[in-house]
């Protein structure tokens, strides 16, 4: 990969390509001048605990069971009679 020479800007900023606009990037200061830039994906705090073992393995338990059952057209009215409170 060739070398490329940059200016950092007066505000701080460093331009990497418009390919690169609009993504997310972690940067590492490795040493005094020196960084690493890795373009990332991040998970919202909320949505961290769909990552975890437990959950991985929930979520591979519940695909499983949908591949191994065929689907069926759900009849709405039946459902809502079955689960409303007897008067």
């Amino acid at each position: 990969m060739p070398i490329e020479v940059k200016m950092i800007g007066s505000s701080g900023q460093i331009s990497l390509g418009k390919q690169y606009a609009g993504r997310t990037v972690t940067v590492e200061q490795v040493t005094e001048g020196v960084w690493t830039i890795k373009t990332a994906q991040v998970i919202p705090d909320d949505e961290l605990w769909l990552h975890t073992p437990r959950m991985k393995a929930r979520l591979d338990r519940a695909l499983a069971w949908s591949d191994s059952h065929p689907r069926s057209e759900t009849d709405l009215e039946a459902l809502a009679i079955s689960v409303s409170p007897q008067v």
